[in-house]
């Protein structure tokens, strides 16, 4: 194993790296235990698992995209509330007009929130927690305003029919699927190529590989998620990989890492961090007309509160809130941990009373992993920070010394 490869497994490994999918496995083997001691069905069936998995959908692409306005050092607390009025938009105008209209029309709202928010941060300077919880205050007013404290139900069924669609995934293709992955990361690691990937981009992959393999042969089942799931997994995979392979995914860094070094480097930050905020806005209108297709109602308080379960997920997941790091698997697994632990609360039937209590806490710990990490990474000498060694003093040869 040459150096940097080693090097790849300790950082993919590491508690600041991986850390979340530590206690995502732990709290899945916990759950299943108590499951298994109070005689309970196994936590791990499949009806279960696609119940979390569709619980955690519409949550974790909000996650996703919340990952990238952080990233760019800004965060967005409007990101319910746009949900909701977009939402609200879809359902009153799809039995008059049609779903492509309530769609496009939902769509614009987002938009419009996210510009607003943008153009508020960026341009006029206003603090993004001020600015996005105003915003969060406003729209949910205009949603109440349209609604007039009742809520709506859509005769037109088309939103019902996608948000709660399901779809499988042939068998051959997930065996495929896995195996592609799994001698993509051994030909990585084989040919010491993962410089120009993440670092343990190979053990990435060949786990993933492992995972889809398993998934096709022990549990083909799995393979059948409603859309909202398989909308969630296309859209982490591609917002994972213009984060890390494009110009636009490494200039977000930059903007949130270093804004002025970035804005030196002739990288338009303004327009980086706005288009972030657009993005999310509009990425939250989709979900919001989701959330309320899979109902086909809406009333005043849909998604109230969510915005917080967003933004811890995207905690979790070791997300800076300072800007500059995060990834978007890692903020999708954080959402997994708090549905997981709902789920669980629910399956054991564990008083709700101490559901926040259990989910603060393990936020609180999360946050303090990360920054103790952090910390001590800052801390301890690099490579590159360490004296080189004084050069070797040349000995003459002992039949050239004189006498």
């Amino acid at each position: 194993m040459t150096p940097n490869t080693a090097s790849g497994w300790r950082q993919l490994l590491a508690p600041r790296a991986a850390g979340v999918v530590y206690a995502f496995v732990a709290l899945v083997v916990t759950l299943t235990v108590a499951s298994d001691l109070q005689g309970r069905p196994s936590y791990l069936r499949s009806v279960n698992i696609a119940n979390v998995l569709d619980q955690t959908a519409l949550v974790g692409i909000l996650a996703v995209f919340m990952t990238v306005v952080l990233i760019t050092g800004n965060f967005d607390l409007s990101v319910a509330s746009t949900a909701a009025l977009s939402g609200t938009v879809a359902l009153t105008l799809v039995d008059e007009h049609g779903a492509f209209v309530a769609l496009v029309a939902a769509l614009l709202s987002g938009a419009a929130v996210g510009t607003l928010n943008g153009v508020l941060v960026q341009k006029v300077g206003v603090n993004a927690f001020i600015v996005t919880l105003g915003t969060l205050t406003a729209v949910r007013g205009i949603v109440q305003a349209i609604l007039e404290g009742q809520s709506i139900t859509a005769t037109n069924t088309v939103f019902l029919d996608f948000g709660t669609a399901r779809a499988t995934l042939p068998r051959p293709v997930a065996v495929a699927a896995g195996a592609a992955l799994l001698v993509a990361g051994v030909a990585i690691a084989l040919r010491r190529r993962e410089g120009r990937f993440a670092p343990g981009a190979h053990l990435a992959l060949g786990l993933a590989g492992v995972a889809v393999l398993a998934l096709a042969t022990a549990a083909p089942r799995l393979l059948t998620q409603t859309a909202p799931v398989w909308l969630l997994l296309v859209l982490a995979v591609l917002t994972s990989l213009v984060l890390r392979y494009t110009v636009v995914g490494r200039n977000l860094y930059a903007v949130g890492g270093n804004a002025e070094a970035a804005r030196l480097s002739g990288i338009d930050v303004d327009r980086y961090r706005m288009g972030a905020f657009v993005l999310n806005g509009v990425v939250a209108g989709g979900v919001g007309v989701l959330y309320a297709g899979r109902f086909n109602s809406v009333d005043p308080t849909v998604l109230t509160g969510a915005e917080l379960t967003v933004i811890a997920a995207a905690i979790l997941g070791g997300t800076s809130l300072f800007g500059g790091s995060g990834y978007v698997a890692k903020s999708v697994v954080g959402a997994l941990v708090l549905f997981t632990l709902s789920n669980g609360f629910n399956v054991l039937n564990i008083g709700a009373n101490y559901q926040n209590v259990v989910q603060g806490g393990v936020l609180i710990a999360a946050a303090s992993l990360y920054t103790v990490t952090a910390l001590r990474r800052r801390s301890a000498p690099r490579d590159d920070d360490r004296p080189e060694p004084a050069p070797p003093v040349p000995v003459e040869p002992a039949e050239a010394i004189r006498i």
